[in-house]
Order: C-alpha cells, then sequence, then structure tokens
C-alpha cells in the first residue's frame, strides 16, 4: 500500500481528535534554507519567506489568517551545533505573516540557520 493510500485511508483518524479536547491542525508551515539566498524546500499556506538580515526573516501567507491571535512554533539546525532558537524580534505579528528571528546561543546573537522549520496554529 503507498503512503498517500494509507494517509488517505486514515483521514478521518487522523484529523477527528479523541477525547473532549478540541483538535487543531497547522495552518500554515515551511521547512527552508536560512542561509545565502533563502529557499523554500517545502511548505503549506506560505508564498514567500523575506530575508530580513542575518537570523531575521518574514514567512508570507498564501491566505490570510482571520486575525493575528496565532502561535509560531519553530525549530532550527545550524552548522555551528549551537542550541537555536525562534523568536518574535519584537514585531507584532499580522494577518499577511510572521516576522521571527533564529538564534545561536554559540554565537550569542542572531544567525543564519541550515534548517528552519515554522508551523503556525490559529
Amino acid at each position: 500500500m503507498t503512503q498517500a493510500a494509507v494517509l488517505g485511508a486514515n483521514a478521518s483518524i487522523m484529523s477527528t481528535p479523541v477525547g473532549t479536547a478540541p483538535g487543531y491542525m497547522a495552518r500554515a508551515w515551511v521547512n527552508f534554507n536560512g542561509t545565502g539566498t533563502v529557499a523554500i524546500r517545502a511548505s503549506g499556506n506560505v508564498s514567500s519567506i523575506t530575508d530580513n538580515g542575518t537570523g531575521d526573516y518574514t514567512v508570507n501567507f498564501t491566505v490570510a489568517m482571520s486575525d493575528a491571535n496565532y502561535v509560531i512554533v519553530g525549530s532550527t539546525v545550524g552548522s555551528d551545533n549551537g542550541a537555536t532558537f525562534v523568536d518574535s524580534r519584537g514585531a507584532a505579528p499580522t494577518t499577511a505573516g510572521a516576522r521571527f528571528g533564529t538564534w545561536s546561543t554559540i554565537a550569542g546573537s542572531t544567525a543564519d540557520r541550515n534548517f528552519v522549520n515554522i508551523a503556525i496554529f490559529r
């Protein structure tokens, strides 16, 4: 059975919450190369990435969010093997996109990362 067939056969299980809490899916997500020329590897509801400077990016949505009350979740991998994290760069999210920064604990500052993974939940 192909992966698509397995996913199709189990779609209702994956999208139906169990228990009393509702299930929520990502409204947007992206995996991109954050070094050199920024390039999207794969995405959903992301039209483009804006490179605002070293370790400073904006995810632009294909379909705008209903409001700016969403959550940004991210992870990164860099070539220096330092721990990394994502922050909002002090910028308020908008319905059109979200600005965020990636940091390196080794550099102690913003840093471009080889793999940047962002998910938006609302």
